[in-house]
């Protein structure tokens, strides 16, 4: 059995992202590795406006008109995009699921560029019909922050997480 097989799926859904960077917070303050740490959500509408990207290595830092939007989980979590998809629109992803995008969006159709996300989150065991809901969450507007690790880092991570009061909160490839 391999390091991969073994690893399970923490996915919280929160309704803001101030929510999921409290949520983020919490994760670090319990020790858990912010590598294993992605961040995902749509709705970026803020009175704050953004004057560029900068890529320094597996780091992006989004600058705003009066400050960091997300400052602290851009210096925080480990790889940063920005992706524009049909049927979900435009997307920023912090943390492994970007890669995980990234690859199901490798070779795709153009068609099938909707569902990137859903392949990314089915790559890494998410049952089908968790992904749906996923989905129907981030077309919402609402924030999914997940950990990936051993069941362990699982545990460590759902005890963590569950006193930020997340809509949902679900463990997946116990």
């Amino acid at each position: 059995m391999t390091t991969e097989s073994k690893e399970q799926t923490v996915v919280a859904v929160y309704p803001s992202h101030t929510l999921a960077e409290d949520a983020v917070k919490a994760l670090q303050l319990s020790g858990v590795d912010m590598k294993r740490l992605s961040i995902v959500g749509k709705d970026f509408h803020t009175e704050e406006h953004a004057v560029g990207f900068i890529n320094a290595g597996d780091r992006m830092q989004f600058w705003a008109g009066r400050g960091a939007v997300w400052g602290g989980l851009w210096g925080t979590l480990f790889g940063s995009a920005f992706f524009l998809l049909p049927a979900i629109g435009p997307l920023l992803v912090m943390g492994p699921l970007v890669g995980w995008i990234a690859g199901a969006l490798e070779g795709a159709a153009i068609g099938a560029a909707a569902g990137a996300l859903g392949a990314a989150l089915t790559s890494v065991g998410i049952p089908e019909d968790s992904v749906v809901k996923y989905e129907l969450e981030v077309k919402a507007g609402r924030f999914l922050v997940l950990a990936r690790g051993d069941a362990a880092l699982i545990e460590r991570a759902r005890a963590a997480l569950a006193p930020t009061h997340p809509s949902m909160l679900t463990a997946h490839g116990a």
